[in-house]
């Protein structure tokens, strides 16, 4: 039992590196995890004899995820209700993880104009705790792979950075504002809706190395098809330049 209590503690260690930055919000305004003034960056369950998706499926990190889901949101009504019970609710994701029984709920959708018409497709707050726990284990094998002007959903990037690059590149390009220059600005015509799933999984399984997580992302992407505007966005963000990622499905 204590030496069990032991490598769970090492386990839990693993997780966080304590960093002053992380003190204060990041550039998105939101702490990297709650209140922990750490930032997940590694993880020691290899060492103890855990597989990707064992460490996926660990208590530790579905506690982060939540925390991660949480941020932002602790009024809303539906985070309040997970929470109140909150270790058994947890747990019982677990098992679905555990036995790969996990079924994502029916997305809820609505339109945005902003100023473009969208339809937006809303995960339930525990399927948003399944999308990061899936990240806190896999996201890191894609992030080292971008490239440097990858902004959307990276630690220590955002939106204001991305505004400084390019600020950085407009006085640069403009010669320091001494001649006229141009910006082109650029969408593709329903991206996300048209993303090759079958392409997609073969990248992430290049990269994953190994099935019960390909099955779990499966599980997420059937769920989100063809209604788009979901969980490809975290993995066909950057495939324009032969990259991917995973990032609304934070």
């Amino acid at each position: 039992m204590r030496e069990e209590k032991s490598k769970r503690a090492n386990f839990v260690r693993s997780f966080y590196v304590n960093r002053l930055e992380d003190n204060r919000s990041n550039v998105n305004g939101r702490n990297d995890v709650d209140n922990d003034n750490g930032r997940l960056v590694e993880y020691s369950g290899l060492l103890l004899g855990l597989n990707m998706y064992e460490q996926l499926c660990s208590y530790e990190n579905l506690l982060l995820a939540f925390k991660k889901a949480r941020k932002g949101k602790t009024r809303k009504d539906y985070v309040i209700k997970f929470e109140k019970d909150l270790e058994n609710n947890l747990n019982k994701l677990r098992e679905e993880l555990i036995s790969q029984k996990y079924q994502p709920k029916p997305l809820k959708s609505f339109i945005i104009r902003d100023p473009k018409t969208r339809k937006i497709s809303k995960s339930k707050f525990r399927d948003r705790v399944i999308h990061h726990a899936l990240i806190n284990i896999i996201g890191n094998l894609f992030e080292k792979s971008f490239i440097y002007d990858s902004y959307a959903n990276q630690i220590g990037k955002g939106t204001l950075k991305a505004i400084e690059r390019f600020n950085f590149f407009k006085g640069k390009v403009s010669r320091n504002f001494t001649r006229e220059s141009y910006v082109l600005k650029a969408d593709i015509r329903h991206y996300f809706e048209e993303v090759n799933h079958e392409i997609l999984i073969n990248i992430l399984r290049g990269k994953a190395k190994n099935e019960q997580i390909i099955w779990l992302v499966n599980q997420i992407l059937k769920n989100l098809s063809p209604i788009g505007g979901g969980g490809e966005r975290y993995f066909t963000e950057r495939n324009a330049v032969g990259q991917s990622h995973i990032a609304i499905l934070c």
